[in-house]
């Protein structure tokens, strides 16, 4: 009889320590500071979300969307893979798009999975019906008080583009001098966003390395393999600095382990 017990509390402590690693939402907060931020800039707030998968918290996302909002946004920043190819549910995914967009100027990118649905076209129509703005390989200039930086975005490379040529077209009309800010999904291409000296990075894809090992980090990422070196947090070199979004879902692997779901937060501060 002890031993059932013991074995019912096992299973049930597992039960509670898997929904908890998947389902408790956190907010992660960093701070860009550079002498390019516009003063006029000084404090805008990013928020990014990214990896949804399809994942569901609360009724209609209710929870994603309370956890942003408290975090008051001027701008959202959507990094890819809002859905799931191997469980496609458009319909699902745009419960917390609808949300967000109530919230800020939302600002999206594609990841691998929306690719491999063979519905790029529909995702966008989607997500531009709601007012979304889906940056493919383009750029959009913000001003206020006569400065100015720029939101960048590209596509993911399985739509036939290198990350270098992608990155060419996005930036080809924007000043050299000004702020870059750029939504790419894929993290592992780390050198060529240094190389073509973007400033800042947001991404995702690498889901925190699926299982993290306390002072060790993640255990696998897409694209990088075992022990990945870019899962989660800051990453600088030269003059580039990459975030890295843990994310929010999970796709081939069904659970996250120390590994819970992330908001980022943003704050531009000028040097």
């Amino acid at each position: 009889m002890k031993k059932l017990l013991y074995v019912v509390f096992f299973l049930v402590f597992i039960v509670i320590f898997l929904y908890v690693n998947n389902h408790w939402l956190v907010v992660s907060k960093h701070v860009y500071e550079s002498e390019k931020v516009p003063v006029s800039f000084d404090g805008l707030r990013i928020v990014q979300i990214s990896d949804l998968h399809d994942a569901l918290f609360g009724n209609n996302q209710q929870k994603l969307i309370a956890k942003v909002k408290a975090t008051n946004p001027d701008y959202i920043f959507i990094t890819g893979d809002v859905i799931d190819s191997n469980r496609f549910n458009l319909e699902q995914s745009l419960q917390a798009v609808r949300g967000l967009v109530e919230l800020a100027d939302v600002y999206y990118v594609l990841g691998n999975h929306e690719v491999a649905t063979n519905k790029v076209s529909e995702i966008y129509e989607a997500l531009s019906s709601l007012g979304v703005h889906v940056m493919a390989n383009e750029s959009t200039v913000l001003e206020r008080d006569g400065e100015r930086l720029a939101i960048v975005g590209i596509e993911d490379p399985l739509m036939g583009r290198s990350t270098e040529e992608m990155l060419d077209m996005a930036t080809a009309y924007v000043p050299e001098d000004m702020l870059k800010l750029l939504l790419a999904h894929r993290p592992e291409v780390f050198s060529t966003y240094v190389n073509q000296e973007i400033d800042l990075v947001f991404s995702g894809h690498a889901h925190g390395g699926q299982v993290r090992i306390p002072g060790i980090g993640g255990l696998v990422a897409p694209g990088q393999g075992l022990f990945p070196k870019f899962t989660a947090g800051v990453y600088e070199e030269g003059s580039t600095k990459m975030v890295v979004s843990r994310g929010l879902g999970n796709s081939s692997v069904p659970f996250r382990v120390f590994n819970l779901p992330e908001i980022i937060v943003l704050d531009l501060k000028k040097k």
